[in-house]
Parts: C-alpha cells; structure tokens; sequence
C-alpha cells in the first residue's frame, strides 16, 4: 500500500481481545473526531448558500416550522424545524456560503 505521507510510527490496534501494530496515517490521526447527533444544533447537510431567514432569536417554534433556505446545486432546500423549541442562537445570514456540516442554528 502507497501513502502520499509515510506513517511515522506503529500504534496498538485492540481486536477481540488481540492486539495489532498497525500505522496510522496523518489524515487518519487528525480526522474529525466522532461526535453523537445533538437535535438541538441543525446544521448543513450539504455545502450551500444561506438564501433566507424565516427565524430570530428567541423565536419559538414548532416541529415542521420553516427555519431557513439553504441553495445547494442550484435547487432551493428548505430547512424545517425537526421539534418544537426557541430558537437560541443563528450562526448564519442570509447570504452566507456554508461547507457541509456547519452549524447553522441552535435551539434552547
């Protein structure tokens, strides 16, 4: 096996109670780190463009609410609130171009 950056070192690996040396690739060490979905955080599914927001802070609302319009390749995706709740904290305007998985607002 080929690796654009060669492995600086051998790590234990742990398998059904045996254990293996394996190298492990930079961008394998510094990937992003697994994290449980939080329901209360919404964030980009897709890579887009903020278009409009239908919610402030502060704002209650309820499961199947419009929240925002994200543009991805060129199609209007709505966004709807996935439960009842206030609105914390918006980290997005209109206008902002977001990578997948950036978190776009929060509820309380």
């Amino acid at each position: 096996m080929r690796y654009k950056e060669a492995p600086k070192e051998c790590k234990p690996f742990v398998v059904e109670n045996g254990q293996y040396n394996t190298m492990l690739t930079t961008k394998y060490v510094s990937r992003e780190k697994y994290a449980p979905h939080d329901p209360k955080k919404i964030s980009a599914v897709i890579p887009g463009t903020v278009r409009e927001i239908f919610v402030r802070e502060g704002k209650r609302v309820k499961k199947g609410d419009n929240l925002l319009i994200l543009e991805a390749m060129k199609m209007m995706n709505n966004i709807v609130s996935p439960m009842d709740g206030i609105i914390k904290s918006i980290h997005v305007t209109n206008g902002t171009v977001v990578p997948k998985a950036h978190l776009l607002l929060e509820f309380e």
